[in-house]
């Protein structure tokens, strides 16, 4: 049985990762942990959630963060010095922050994806395949994410790990974000980059590849936060016992 502490407890993907991981034979809840300390009923159970998480983490053996970029680096240093590997599906983390995750993944493993869905890695791993096949082809890129209106951050952190592969192949892309006016002709080495916010949309993700007499395009949907809550809890075990290190979901799923 492996025990977990959930940081973030009370936002959607904290809620649907209580719910999932109680559906888990192999996993014990044995903490919640948010800024509020608040009594909730999930499956009709109730579960009392801390602003301390370290009332819990002698009892714990994984960490799973989905909480605020603040969060993730205040859960980190706890985390470091009890021990304990951690799973981080937040998303938004700025460059020093990202920087701190890499150098605390030295003492300590970690798990750290933008995105915890198998269909997401998936596309991860298409977008590097078709973006290297169509290099120096004169294909145009576009990239559209949609996401529900209460999303803090954009681009979302799947279309920032979708742009970084692109860059990686092609060093000499420029990111467009939104376009208005009356503007020139697109250049070639341009990728644009739009981002929607409206309702309560899960999460969609689409690429096309443009180039004279044809299209192609890439899509993902998801329909359920059940998706990225089932892939943060495999990585929660899959992470127990590792050494030190940044890991991705790459590691996790084996592709």
């Amino acid at each position: 049985m492996i025990k977990i502490i959930i940081n973030g407890a009370l936002g959607k993907m904290g809620k649907r990762i209580i719910e999932v991981a109680l559906q888990d034979k192999e996993l014990e809840i044995t903490g919640l942990v948010d800024l509020e300390e608040k009594d909730i009923n999930i499956l009709s159970k109730f579960y009392k959630v801390t602003n301390n998480i370290e009332k819990h983490i002698d009892l714990s053996d994984v960490v799973i963060d989905f909480s605020s970029p603040e969060g993730t680096i205040n859960v980190l240093d706890i985390c470091r010095k009890y021990k304990k590997p951690v799973v981080i599906g937040t998303t938004g983390h700025n460059e020093e922050q990202i920087k701190n995750i890499d150098n605390i993944s030295k003492k300590i493993p970690i798990v750290f994806s933008p995105n915890m869905s198998l269909g997401v890695n998936l596309l991860f791993k298409l977008v590097d395949f078709v973006t290297k096949i169509f290099a120096n082809k004169d294909y145009d890129i576009e990239i559209l994410e949609i996401h529900h209106s209460k999303k803090k951050d954009a681009p979302s952190g799947t279309a920032k790990k979708i742009m970084q592969i692109i860059k990686t192949i092609r060093p000499e892309t420029n990111f467009v974000f939104g376009r208005n006016g009356i503007l020139a002709e697109r250049n070639k080495n341009e990728v644009g980059v739009s981002v929607i916010r409206c309702g309560d949309i899960v999460g969609e993700h689409i690429l096309i590849y443009s180039t004279e007499g044809e299209k192609l395009e890439l899509k993902h949907t998801a329909t359920s936060r059940d998706t990225f809550a089932k892939g943060s809890l495999i990585a929660a075990k899959w992470i127990v016992g590792k050494n030190p290190g940044l890991y991705s979901m790459f590691d996790v799923l084996g592709i």
